[in-house]
């Protein structure tokens, strides 16, 4: 193990020295992928300096207990080992952990879209619902969600919502709810009391930086139009609505929330470079999911992964077979449990196939 955080360590320090060359400094492309992988590497180089002063103590106290006569000594070397030794296991847990190969998307922030899925109109109020689960479960992680369009449904909710979440490591922890929910209750239109199945589709995407996408307007069409339905006057007699068709993939992108063209555009440019992105980046998971059967995250977004039972109150992750009798707590926002339990499970995997180390 020390030889593989001296590895990490030897690298740390070859960043820390590029970073600071004016030629990367000029590469804005390579100074952004060289200070990711430098705030990556800390906590490892953290980890190393605790393993070294853990190691030398147990040595110090092995050394004590196996030429020290005198029993005072000898005891108190006991008593430091029963309480380093345990610390030092559970670091190794630690490390081995850390050591595992993240995801290089996992820190950036990321795009949401929900739409409504089969059962009409309790498909988009349970969009509308799911929406709010995330609007309150990145409020109390202290991120930001900005709204970058949305099409309401006929009797509430969304038939399709987009919104963007910034903060700390938001893509990495938001990418396990890619996939179809289900939702099972009573709906408000159903005068006969009977349980309907509805569901509506989570794609969380990286959000694209920059130096992530090499976009040549030239290939990009604008075209702009008057939005539609609510948000007051300003937004329906002037088009700020605006639609961006990239010619050599085909990709179209609408944003109509804000109340200028200017900020549409804007994030109308956000959602392409992370949709380009996207094509790019499953390309590379189906290529992981040729080499690795994982059940956690297979980026398959058509996969049913969690039932909302409201009858019984219940909340089911059908990759991990996690249930939960807490569906309020759920839907009100609290869906940490899930997230972490998602996690370990999929470092689990990695460790269990060997994975290669950092």
């Amino acid at each position: 193990m020390l030889d593989k955080l001296n590895v990490v360590f030897q690298r740390y320090n070859e960043v820390n020295d590029l970073i600071i060359q004016p030629d990367v400094i000029s590469d804005s492309k390579r100074y952004v992928k060289l200070n990711r992988e430098y705030k990556n590497l800390k906590p490892l180089v953290d980890a190393r300096e605790k393993y070294l002063e853990l190691s030398s103590r147990i040595e110090e106290a092995k050394t004590v207990l196996k030429e020290e006569k005198d029993p005072d000594f000898r005891d108190m070397a006991k008593m430091e080992l029963d309480e380093i030794e345990p610390a030092f296991a559970e670091l190794e847990e630690e490390i081995k952990i850390l050591l595992i190969p993240k995801d290089p998307e996992d820190d950036k922030n990321a795009l949401v879209e929900i739409r409504q899925g089969a059962g009409g109109d309790e498909g988009a109020i349970f969009a509308g619902d799911l929406f709010r689960m995330y609007q309150r479960y990145c409020e109390g992680r202290g991120w930001k969600v900005e709204v970058i369009s949305m099409n309401e449904g006929t009797a509430g909710g969304f038939k399709e919502v987009s919104f963007e979440v910034s903060g700390e490591s938001v893509y990495g922890i938001l990418k396990y709810e890619s996939g179809v929910h289900r939702v099972q209750r009573v709906p408000a239109t159903e005068s006969q009391g009977r349980v309907h199945t509805s569901a509506a589709s989570v794609v969380v995407l990286p959000e694209a930086e920059d130096v992530d996408v090499d976009l040549d307007m030239k290939d990009v069409k604008k075209d702009t139009y008057r939005a539609q339905g609510a948000g007051g006057q300003h937004v329906n007699k002037t088009e700020s609505a605006v639609r961006l068709t990239h010619l050599p993939t085909g990709i179209v992108v609408e944003c109509q929330d804000g109340r200028s063209q200017h900020k549409n555009y804007e994030q109308a440019l956000k959602v392409l470079r992370s949709r380009m992105f996207d094509m790019e980046f499953k390309k590379k998971q189906a290529e992981q999911a040729a080499k690795r059967k994982t059940m956690v995250s297979t980026g398959d977004r058509s996969a049913k992964i969690r039932t909302y039972n409201y009858p019984q109150g219940r909340v089911t992750d059908h990759r991990i077979g996690l249930t939960t009798y807490n569906l309020n707590d759920v839907i009100g926002g609290d869906i940490q449990k899930f997230i972490d339990e998602l996690h370990m499970a999929e470092n689990a995997e990695k460790m269990k196939e060997g994975t290669d180390i950092i």
